[in-house]
């Protein structure tokens, strides 16, 4: 039995009230997103990586430090 096979089994089982979820999950995995990074948010990215990397930059414990920190 194929895998496709497989699933159409799976989804005679699947009862009615639980159809919309297989149908949202679906369109989800078959809709490409057509949204790409723009260059600020690539450079944000390797900035983590780099920070990753070496080790630096802030570091939290808990939100109300990170809170502390946004209002210096």
């Amino acid at each position: 039995m194929s895998e496709r096979e497989r699933m159409y089994q799976l989804l005679d089982t699947v009862p009615d009230n639980k159809i919309a979820y297989i149908i949202g999950y679906i369109q989800g995995l078959t809709t490409e997103s057509q949204e790409q990074p723009n260059a600020e948010t690539l450079a944000a990215f390797a900035e983590v990586d780099e920070m990753k990397r070496t080790g630096s930059g802030q570091r939290f414990h808990n939100l109300n430090d990170l809170w502390d920190s946004l209002e210096e």
